[in-house]
């Protein structure tokens, strides 16, 4: 039987990270934290798994980061290292962890697709204890003679469920067999699917598995509404809404469809861009910057920015085009009502479309408010605030891109972070992919 920390003060965990972490106003541990750390922290593999915006950053990177303290890598040969299926949740992995890694003098440093290959290779070089790295980039790295992963003795798998979904795990693998063989491993995912079985099998040794909000990945400060709506209404409504007060993720199936919808809300005097992966990582990351400050309020969103992604003060996220997995309903949805906040998840459903989303609703464990809108109607403002946009055309302007140096750079063949291709708006099958560089 495992212990259950009720405070961070009775984990063990180095002084130093405790400072840190009262400097951050963070006092008590959230439930998977509480639940794993005195494993992880006992060098133990864990299998941990809780809903999206549960905290499992912390829970894993606390428990790395107060285990390789006191270390100093060699160029190249990095201590510990998370892998994770998207630049964007490196990105934030990374900025989670930079001020517990400085607490305790580690050097973290992200490798992923979309950015000078030449810099992170000289970062690696120049030492870095702490390695936060997608699969794709990682691998063209280790080609080059620019990492080794043997000196690795800590390594986490961060949405393992998603890596499978996306066709990785033969990379990833390749990239467990190459790290300290008596290391530890953590594996931590809101679903525990696909492949992911496979890997706990082979790579994990006797793991301490960790269920937080078992049953289903849902929220309990996040309210779930279908919005029946009629095909000709739908743009109307869809405006409305993107026009509410304060920020809006909106879920589309394709990047054209992405694009076009921004195209359409700028038309209308609403602040909206659209994020895909065809977007360059620095477009990408300006456009997430816009979003957070504010100068954009209505994100419109393919699957690359289901995961990984956290904005303060989100508290509605839109599905225009409904997801077709239960699992993918979740992700999106968990873009919102994180770390204890509340949001609402808001699902425009088609005639043709209910039979599908009740099926998918009852899979995830969900019982929506359901209800008929019209674009004008007062159930649609009660439930999302929609209002009528000004109808003046505005314009985001980006701030510009730093220059690109060495390597692929800005714009090379990792365009995408890994997101799926996505057809899902047209009903037809999915079919197996390769992975791709990331």
């Amino acid at each position: 039987m495992t212990t259950v920390i009720p405070s961070f003060a009775h984990t063990g965990l180095a002084p130093a990270l405790l400072t840190a972490l009262t400097a951050q106003g963070i006092n008590e541990p959230f439930p998977i934290q509480s639940a794993t750390l005195p494993d992880s922290l006992a060098g133990r593999d864990v299998l941990g798994r809780g809903r999206t915006g549960s905290g499992k950053t912390l829970a894993f990177g606390l428990a790395l980061l107060s285990r390789t303290a006191g270390r100093k890598a060699r160029p190249g040969r990095p201590l510990a290292l998370v892998l994770v299926p998207t630049r964007e949740l490196a990105q934030q992995v990374t900025t989670a962890l930079a001020p517990y890694a400085r607490a305790v003098g580690l050097r973290c440093t992200t490798v992923v697709g979309g950015l000078s290959l030449q810099r992170q290779a000289d970062a690696l070089r120049a030492g870095a204890e702490v390695v936060v790295a997608t699969p794709g980039r990682l691998h063209d790295l280790i080609n080059r003679g620019d990492a080794r992963l043997d000196q690795v003795e800590i390594t986490v798998l961060d949405e393992a469920d998603q890596m499978a979904d996306m066709g990785f795990l033969p990379q990833v693998t390749k990239l467990l067999e190459q790290v300290a063989p008596q290391g530890q491993r953590m594996l931590f995912s809101a679903t525990l699917d696909g492949g992911v079985d496979r890997l706990v099998r082979r790579f994990l040794s006797n793991p301490v598995t960790h269920s937080v909000d078992p049953g289903t990945a849902t929220v309990t400060a996040m309210t779930h509404h279908v919005l029946h709506v009629d095909a000709l209404d739908k743009p109307d409504a869809l405006t409305r809404i993107a026009a509410r007060e304060g920020r809006t993720i909106l879920f589309m199936g394709t990047k054209h469809r992405a694009d076009r919808l921004a195209r359409q809300l700028l038309s209308k005097g609403v602040r909206a861009a659209a994020l895909h992966g065809g977007k360059s990582q620095p477009q990408r990351t300006r456009i997430l910057e816009q979003f957070r400050n504010g100068q954009v309020t209505a994100l419109v969103a393919t699957d690359v920015a289901a995961r990984g992604i956290h904005v303060d003060g989100l508290d509605m996220v839109v599905n225009v085009d409904p997801p077709t997995e239960a699992k993918d309903y979740l992700h999106r949805g968990g873009r919102t009502a994180r770390a204890g906040e509340s949001g609402s998840v808001v699902t425009l459903v088609l005639p043709e479309q209910r039979r599908d989303m009740s099926r998918l609703m009852a899979t995830a464990g969900i019982r929506p408010e359901s209800v008929q809108v019209r674009s004008d109607g007062e159930a649609l403002a009660r439930v999302t605030g929609a209002r009528e946009p000004s109808g003046v055309p505005v314009t985001i302007v980006a701030p510009p891109a730093p220059a690109a140096r060495g390597g692929r750079g800005v714009g090379g063949t990792a365009t995408d972070g890994g997101a799926r291709p996505t057809h899902r708006a047209s009903g037809r099958s999915r079919r197996p992919r390769r992975p791709r560089t990331v």
